[in-house]
């Protein structure tokens, strides 16, 4: 297990890039159409522009990041206790220039982080790093993994560990806290929400607090997968 001083949990919400698919230039509709079309075909039909709404968000190359929550663990505090920090808003690289400056503060406190999340290798990570590219900002230490061999990556993935190996075996976070008895951060929005209450209700303050309350779950799945019983059921914010 890692040092528990390193660990940095980590979630990212996303929304559409855009509110609509009208407002894309005409080469990004161009773009759109052809991955939609390849990945939602079923659902696209004849119109990909019409599961923009709903899908871009999971693309980083159509959606943006709209909040960032980390959260590490309290020094000398007992029972563990964790502490919450989210960057949102409007402004994108604003907030990733936020987000960045934070890695920065821990990594002179603590060491480069590790990261902690549910299904953060294929998704939180990867979009935070291609957003920060096309942003034009240069990658952190910690997410420069490029040409890194698997076992030079030292984050940790919540959904990898519950898998043991089995690739096929994709799980929800809300599952694994039904699981295993853990209060679950769905009880008001959920990912698939996100878009909407950006775009539509501009509610940031709402879409921070729902990423909060999946960092606090995922701390408490991952200490509840290391054995720590008692610490994840111990863990508040």
């Amino acid at each position: 297990m890692q040092n528990l001083k390193s660990l940095l949990f980590i979630d990212i919400e996303t929304a559409s890039g855009k509110a609509s698919f009208e407002e894309l230039s005409e080469g990004m509709q161009r773009e759109w159409q052809h991955k939609a079309t390849q990945k939602w075909r079923e659902e696209a039909g004849d119109d990909a522009g019409t599961i923009y709404y709903d899908k871009a968000a999971i693309l980083a190359e159509f959606g943006r990041i709209v909040c960032i929550t980390i959260g590490w663990l309290h020094d000398e505090a007992e029972p563990l206790q964790l502490h919450l920090k989210s960057f949102y808003g409007e402004d994108e690289k604003a907030l990733l220039d936020s987000f960045c400056h934070a890695l920065g503060s821990f990594a002179d406190k603590r060491g480069e982080p590790v990261f902690v999340g549910h299904n953060i290798r294929e998704f939180d990570i990867p979009f935070i790093g291609r957003r920060m590219i096309v942003q034009g900002m240069s990658l952190p230490k910690c997410l420069k993994l490029q040409g890194k061999k698997p076992w030079e990556i030292l984050h940790q993935d919540t959904l990898h560990l519950w898998q043991f190996g089995d690739i096929k075996a994709y799980i929800r976070l809300s599952l694994l806290c039904e699981l295993l008895g853990i209060s679950t951060p769905k009880d008001d929005i959920s990912g698939a929400d996100v878009t909407r209450v950006f775009w539509e209700e501009k509610n940031l303050t709402r879409i921070a607090h729902y990423c909060e309350k999946d960092v606090l779950a995922t701390a408490k799945v991952y200490f509840h997968l290391q054995g720590m019983h008692a610490q994840a059921k111990e863990l508040s914010a």
